[in-house]
């Protein structure tokens, strides 16, 4: 299958389209036919190996001059073309979008739990642009414990996880206050900002 791969740290220059072998699902993962796959700021911290203190603190992505897996890319879209023996939640055909790694490629292995139905009405673009940025505002409102009446600051509110807080946070029903730059705000009142902060 073609896969974007890198095997070295660097700019953009350091990406290719490679030939690798397709992935075979283990007993809990399902192989996805990719239909679509997102980027986000993750990806470019990944290909250029920073910050450097990463490379110390998460040595399941970073090695010292590349990353551990080759092919780039977290979120993605597509249809499960075969599933493993364990696996039960899913089915080939099925449609469906997630976030695991080496995501940029014609299939991608995911375990089971990770993988979720398509949303109904969304093409395969939009569902592949929500796991990563999505699942990061939900975890941290959550960790916040953000509660319907209360108020929150959303800090970089215009940006890929702060577009979704600003509209999760509104779903929870809280006083939302966002912080963004001046030509963004009005993005952010859209989304459900009740007062919008120009940082500058």
């Amino acid at each position: 299958m073609r896969a974007l791969v890198q095997d070295r740290y660097g700019s953009p220059d350091v990406l290719r389209i490679d030939d690798v072998p397709t992935p075979v699902p283990s007993d809990n993962e399902v192989l996805v036919r990719v239909k679509a796959a997102s980027v986000n700021a993750r990806d470019w911290h990944v290909m250029r190996g920073e910050p450097r203190l990463a490379r110390l603190l998460d040595s399941t992505t970073f090695g010292r001059t590349a990353p551990k897996v080759r092919i780039r890319g977290t979120d993605f879209a597509g249809t499960v073309e075969s599933v493993g023996e364990a696996v039960t939640r899913w089915r080939p055909g099925d449609d469906v979008f997630g976030e695991t790694g080496a995501a940029i490629a014609e299939y991608v292995a995911a375990p089971e739990g990770v993988v979720a139905t398509m949303p109904a009405g969304l093409t395969f673009e939009q569902a592949a642009a929500l796991p990563l940025a999505a699942n990061t505002a939900l975890v941290c409102l959550r960790a916040g414990q953000a509660q319907a009446g209360q108020s929150v600051l959303i800090n970089g509110a215009s940006g890929g996880v702060g577009t979704f807080a600003v509209q999760l946070a509104k779903s929870m029903g809280v006083h939302l206050t966002a912080v963004c730059s001046a030509r963004s705000a009005e993005l952010a009142r859209s989304l459900g900002a009740e007062l919008v902060i120009d940082y500058g």
